[in-house]
């Protein structure tokens, strides 16, 4: 592989991991917006979930070009998981215990570790990991 093809490369899964971050946090925002709608019975908060629902299966989607559906859909899931589960207690007065903060910090370094995983080796194919 050329050092322009590496650059291409290294470019096009930052990129990738950027949208995914985004998708991430359309997922929270989704999230946080089925909590509000209680149900779909709020029309405001409904209508808000189905934008941010579309939004985040179009970042997810556009993501999974370059990572692979394994991680990107953990990593995906862990963001939404853990942000909701921050905000919740913000938004819609639930609990943040110790125990749950603690189980919410695993979940972030299993992200932070699945990231790691995905850097490309000299034998990967471009655009995959």
């Amino acid at each position: 592989m050329t050092t322009i093809q590496r650059s291409q490369t290294a470019q096009s899964s930052r990129s990738a991991w950027l949208t995914l971050l985004l998708a991430g946090g359309f997922e929270v925002g989704y999230a946080l917006s089925v909590g509000g709608s209680r149900g779909f019975t709020v029309p405001s908060w409904s209508a808000v979930a189905v934008v941010f629902f579309l939004l985040t299966l179009w970042a997810l989607s556009r993501a999974l070009r370059t990572i692979e559906v394994s991680i990107g859909y953990a990593v995906w899931a862990g963001i939404g998981a853990v942000g909701a589960a921050v905000l919740g207690p913000v938004f819609f007065n639930e609990t943040l215990s110790a125990a749950k903060a603690g189980w919410l910090a695993v979940i972030i370094t299993g992200v932070i570790w699945l990231k790691l995983a995905d850097r490309p080796t000299a034998t990967s194919v471009p655009g995959r990991g």
